[in-house]
């Protein structure tokens, strides 16, 4: 039984479950905005709010945190730099998830996640 197990599973390994999520992570901080299934938008919607709140903090601690999870540099300065100063009268609530429909090969639900400006 599965009770209290929190996170979906993907049908894939935990290593690369969790690669997935930093990508799909650095892609919306990079980016702004990505399509991808309901699932993984709905799995990444948290990591990268928390990813956003650290980077609302700004302390030497909070950035170690996020390069430890963000997998290119750049992308935590853009970070640090100009989305923590967007939302930082804003108390959460970063993302947005909009449903888009099925794809077209294989009818899986697709949303588009995207930073709420």
């Amino acid at each position: 039984m599965r009770h209290h197990v929190a996170g979906r599973r993907l049908s894939r390994p935990t290593d690369h479950r969790i690669s997935m999520y930093r990508n799909l992570v650095t892609d919306l901080l990079k980016y702004e905005k990505i399509v991808t299934t309901e699932a993984k938008a709905k799995e990444v919607r948290g990591m990268a709010e928390r990813i956003i709140t650290l980077g609302k903090d700004g302390s030497l601690r909070a950035r170690r945190q996020v390069l430890a999870f963000v997998t290119e540099e750049k992308v935590v300065a853009k970070l640090f730099d100009e989305l923590a100063s967007n939302y930082a009268q804003r108390p959460g609530g970063y993302t947005r998830i909009t449903k888009l429909g099925p794809r077209l090969g294989d009818a899986a639900p697709m949303a588009q996640l995207e930073l709420v400006k």
